[in-house]
């Protein structure tokens, strides 16, 4: 079973029209809907099972600008204003101010560190690389044997279980209707627009529809005939009980990496040997992502399972009149690599020795929507006039989710974004761009 959100009162059913629908209640979804609340425009968001009930409770939790790609760094400076402006609204995120910190366990990781507090020198972050002595300072107990590290003390971690739905909370008290249950079968044309969407509960009459669908982005997006290169990971995480001996400051090690929760146990989680699930879109996909399999190829594994037999049955295009694969599968929710993350709190415990025995109190597993260069696609589909995408987050979508939901919602309704989005074009992937995959964390 995956952890426990926390479950919010929200809309029975959806309105007859809107002016935007959105189509997902992850972190991005319920931000895109929050802001659009907040400018005045009518708002039905959409989500099939309940508020964050896939990846966006299921992640690490770390809110960090520290070692983001430089195309992620302008949004991520939104992200973080947005995360305090929620903070000082009373929002019940969690968002807590408490260090990040990457340990360098070659020259290589070092001058990747360096290239970064270059890179991020214009946005003033206070990423810095710090030498051995520093991070026993920064990390007591630490008895690794990190010869510098790239860290900055004013990152940030939020509670994945409660932010998304705090989050929506706001967006409803703001206007907007939040409709859990409700699975959005795909969207209607006319003179080769959207007019409106079809979901289980009813019709909706709108002229813009933004899909922040996660894992399911493609699937849905394929049914439209338009082709989104994403796939998914599966990544493991456990949660421990209280626990006094690891250090306040989130930290990565490059195998295991851990944030401190507020009820003072642990989010751990092995960032090596995550699986892949080998699946049609693998093969279908294979050219585009060879590279990027090829340059993480240490950190992630092929995993036959039965998922190859489910997205085999699973139907590419559909009726809209019939129930779909959205109704049949309410929350994406994949066995966890126990083995793995049990391994991974071993090593942990190599590192502080003092820290006693951790005690895991629970595993879940997630499937992150990534891209062929770990950026996510937010953009407006030229061919189908009113249709913004806004997934393909790559691990990367709890911190900069609140942000994410500002630049969709300004391409949603025509606002001037509030950074560049050219980074994040679909059209990337298919107008001979080179593509660019930044070396990890």
């Amino acid at each position: 079973m995956g952890p426990e959100v926390k479950a919010i009162q929200t809309d029975a059913k959806p309105s007859a029209s809107a002016d935007v629908v959105v189509i997902g209640g992850g972190i991005v979804g319920v931000s895109t809907a929050y802001t659009l609340a907040q400018r005045g425009v009518s708002v039905i968001l959409c989500e099939k099972g309940h508020i964050a009930g896939e990846q966006s409770s299921r992640n690490w939790g770390w809110v960090r600008r520290n070692g983001r790609d430089p195309r992620e760094l302008p949004l991520m400076m939104e992200s973080f204003r947005a995360w305090n402006d929620f903070a000082s609204k009373k929002l019940d995120t969690g968002f807590t101010v408490c260090g990040v910190v990457s340990i360098a366990k070659t020259d290589a990781d070092r001058a990747r560190h360096e290239q970064f507090v270059e890179d991020a020198r214009a946005f003033q972050i206070g990423s810095r690389v710090i030498t051995s002595n520093e991070i026993r300072e920064i990390l007591p107990g630490y008895a690794g044997d990190g010869r510098s590290a790239l860290y900055n003390p004013t990152d940030a971690r939020a509670e994945p279980q409660r932010a998304a739905p705090a989050v929506a909370l706001a967006a409803r008290d703001l206007g907007a209707e939040i409709v859990q249950h409700c699975a959005v079968r795909g969207v209607e044309l006319q003179g080769g627009r959207i007019c409106g969407v079809v979901t289980e509960l009813g019709y909706i009459r709108t002229s813009q529809v933004v899909v922040a669908g996660g894992a399911w982005s493609r699937l849905f997006c394929g049914n439209l005939g338009v082709d989104l290169p994403q796939m998914k990971v599966l990544s493991s995480v456990c949660r421990t009980a209280p626990l006094s001996g690891l250090p306040e400051t989130s930290a990565y090690f490059g195998g295991v990496a851990y944030r401190k929760r507020d009820d003072g146990g642990y989010n751990i989680a092995p960032s090596v040997g995550l699986n892949v699930p080998i699946v049609p879109d693998m093969l279908r996909l294979a050219r585009m992502y060879l590279p990027a399999f090829m340059a993480e190829r240490k950190s992630v594994k092929p995993r036959l399972d039965s998922r190859f037999l489910t997205e085999l049955l699973t139907p590419r295009s559909w009726d809209l009149d019939m129930p779909t694969v959205f109704e049949k599968t309410r929350v994406l929710d994949p066995k966890p690599n126990i083995a793995l993350t049990r391994s991974k709190v071993a090593d942990l415990q190599k590192l502080f020795p003092a820290a006693g025995p951790i005690h895991i109190l629970q595993h879940w597993g997630g499937l992150i929507d990534v891209m062929p260069d770990a950026v996510p696609v937010i953009d407006t589909v030229a061919k189908i006039p009113g249709l913004t995408i806004s997934t393909g987050y790559s691990g990367h979508g709890f911190g900069i989710g609140p942000g994410a939901g500002v630049l969709t919602a300004d391409l949603a309704t025509g606002k001037t974004p509030c950074v560049d989005p050219s980074p994040f074009r679909l059209s990337r992937f298919t107008d001979g761009t080179p593509m660019r995959l930044i070396g990890g964390f």
